[in-house]
């Protein structure tokens, strides 16, 4: 039999006592099963994922749940950063167990795990594994949006610290005014683009200020002025889309649709 653990919240402790566990998690091909990873000798090895999914918030800490699958059970194996391969449970274990440096591995039971098959659970202090990904301590963190999550712990010193040239933070609205303004009248595209850039990533702003783009020339700084103001709640959003939604610009029509699907 091959033994594995999987992490996963204390509140589901007394579920999987009773029915184990289920087949919550989605893989690479969609099916649904359960995420784990070999019982080594080495105990930070074993838990490594720990830090990582404890990030992601849980309910009452985390716990370990060893479990025990047939050697000839399928599943697949891989890196979490590439496709992962279909073996046995057996050779699964093996593969992991030789690798010189196996952080970032991952199992996938493609199917849920019987209360039968359960072995134990155990509580894990959340002190062993990394957080993003191995070796991240030491390097200089990426803030692009799709690595800094929104209202994680720290992130938004992390932004404040180190912005990103296009994911933010946006500077404040006077100061984005202020790029309006000196870009005159009707105004540069290039500068006033980048404007409408950071004014899309604010849940309001000042609409009254920014409405006279709309008769802007250039069609790309009405289309960003679409994407920038379309999603705000503020009063005047509606009439200021009605109007461009007869746009002579497709592309300008087009943004119009789609913030109002």
């Amino acid at each position: 039999m091959a033994t594995f653990v999987h992490l996963t919240s204390t509140a589901h402790a007394p579920r999987i006592r009773r029915a184990g566990i289920r087949a919550e998690s989605r893989g690479r091909d969609g099916a649904r099963g359960v995420y784990c990873f070999p019982v080594l000798r080495s105990y930070t090895l074993t838990h490594q994922w720990l830090r990582e999914l404890a990030r992601h918030g849980t309910r009452g800490g985390l716990i370990a749940v060893h479990l025990r699958v047939d050697d000839a059970e399928p599943v697949a194996v891989g890196r979490y950063s590439r496709p992962p391969e279909r073996v046995t449970a057996a050779e699964a274990v093996g593969r992991i167990g030789a690798l010189a440096d196996p952080r970032g591995w991952e199992v996938f039971v493609p199917r849920a795990v019987t209360a039968r098959e359960v072995h134990r659970i155990r509580s894990a202090p959340q002190v062993s594994g990394w957080r993003y990904l191995p070796d991240a301590h030491g390097r200089v963190p990426c803030t692009c949006a799709g690595c800094v999550a929104g209202g994680g712990y720290g992130s938004r010193r992390l932004r404040e610290r180190r912005p990103h040239e296009l994911d933010g933070p946006p500077p404040p609205p006077r100061v984005l005014l202020a790029r309006v303004e000196a870009a005159g009248a009707p105004g540069d595209p290039a500068a006033l683009r980048e404007a409408l850039h950071w004014f899309g990533m604010r849940r309001s702003g000042p609409l009254p200020s920014l409405a006279r783009l709309a008769g802007h020339p250039d069609p790309g700084v009405r289309e960003d002025l679409v994407w920038a103001v379309g999603r705000w709640r503020n009063p005047g959003v509606a009439a200021l889309l009605d109007g461009l939604a007869e746009d002579p610009c497709a592309g300008v029509r087009e943004a119009v649709e789609a913030v109002r699907d």
